[in-house]
């Protein structure tokens, strides 16, 4: 299939959360977080004993500074499954630290990827929760240890803190655009793959039915002329039959093409176009309807989806009148206009189904849904000669 037409994400894997940015996209491996909590452990650990020499007032690291450095890299790892208590605890083993004014440093490392992940994951309000609680910590800190309040340190926590959890909010919401564009980009395939199995259904059913309908009455006619001994009219209509199947296999052959197509175009087979309608005037005159083609205006070459439509329309009615009207003629007419194709069916059939009972029919609906796709409609009424009048009218954008 073709490759997905959404945004890729991007940012650090730790923070797309229990499942990505997609439906069904899984979370990061389990190694990943552990190579994430490892470089915590080592920048945290390491970078923390060379920062206690730039504050010699600072409390020396202990065997309880150490412990509570590895809290927020165990919460890395188990943040998957309970991302809030990994929070909680993080937040609360470095408010802890701070409160017992150990050297300030790689502490807040951890902390910063613990914020951004828990903001990403969607719970905003337990993240800054955990930041206000690191905050009273550390002014814990400044008042317990410290005779006088360091205005330049708490202003810092506060800033680095702000800033940390804005950039997460800034990284949510982009993440959050771009599972809308996915969810939007997923939604608009299903909705092309619908209309094009409509599509499909429309062509097949027009298909099926009317050289079904056509060989069904040559058959029912050889096999009325065989059991009269009248041979030597017997083989047209097999020969029509033969035909008719033929051309049905093939249109169907290039119908299942489409279907088992999945990667590269569709194949370029030649559609039907109004050129074609000859034939199936040639095969309803072999069924015993006597059909006939006039054209009015300038006739030329028409977009090719209103000469297939043109070609669907015709090919359906001149169904439903051997499969319904018990007529013996009926007349097509094509009128090229300047910017609209009129084209009419018109039988004189008697005893055929009503008005209201052909428009409950598939394959009225099927005319109508294919003009009004193309911009235009589709009429059906009682004809002057006593069958019905299709009548349908479709723009050729000024087709010249």
């Amino acid at each position: 299939m073709h490759a997905p037409d959404y945004p890729r994400p991007w940012g650090p894997p730790w923070a797309w959360g229990e499942r990505g940015p997609g439906a069904g996209r899984p979370g990061p491996p389990p190694a990943l977080r552990w190579v994430v909590a490892v470089v915590v452990l080592v920048v945290q650990l390491g970078g923390t004993r060379g920062a206690a020499h730039w504050q010699p007032g600072s409390r020396p690291l202990s065997l309880i500074g150490v412990l509570l450095l590895l809290v927020a890299p165990v919460a890395i790892v188990v943040a998957r499954r309970a991302p809030r208590a990994a929070m909680a605890a993080t937040a609360a083993a470095v408010a802890t630290y701070l409160a017992l004014a150990f050297p300030y440093g790689p502490v807040f490392v951890g902390l910063a990827v613990m914020l951004v992940a828990t903001v990403v994951r969607g719970h905003r309000l337990v993240a800054w929760a955990g930041a206000a609680l690191v905050l009273v910590g550390n002014l814990v800190g400044r008042l317990t240890w410290f005779d006088t309040l360091s205005w330049n340190s708490i202003g810092g926590t506060v800033a680095w803190t702000v800033v940390v959890l804005s950039l997460a909010e800034v990284f949510r919401g982009w993440r959050e655009r771009v599972a809308a564009a996915r969810a939007a980009a997923m939604e608009s395939r299903r909705r092309r793959a619908g209309e094009e199995r409509l599509r499909i259904a429309q062509e097949l059913h027009d298909v099926v039915a009317h050289h079904m309908s056509l060989i069904n009455v040559q058959a029912g006619v050889a096999l009325h002329l065989a059991q009269r001994n009248q041979t030597e009219q017997v083989e047209p209509a097999l020969q029509a039959i033969k035909d008719s199947s033929k051309e049905a296999l093939g249109e169907l052959r290039s119908l299942i093409d489409v279907l088992r197509t999945e990667d590269g175009p569709a194949p370029r087979s030649p559609g039907a176009t109004i050129a074609a309608l000859d034939d199936i005037v040639d095969r309803s005159r072999l069924a015993g309807l006597e059909v006939t083609k006039t054209v009015t205006g300038l006739s030329r070459p028409l977009p090719a989806a209103v000469e297939l439509a043109a070609y669907r329309i015709v090919q359906e009615a001149i169904t439903n009148v051997v499969r319904h009207a018990h007529a013996r003629s009926a007349d097509v007419v094509l009128g090229y206009g300047e910017e609209v194709l009129t084209i009419s069916v018109d039988d004189d059939g008697t005893g055929g189904p009503s008005v209201e009972n052909l428009k409950r029919g598939n394959g009225i609906h099927g005319m109508t849904e294919r003009a009004r796709a193309l911009g235009g409609d589709l009429e059906l009424r009682r004809s002057a000669r006593g069958g019905l009048r299709v009548t349908a009218r479709i723009p050729t954008g000024g087709a010249a």
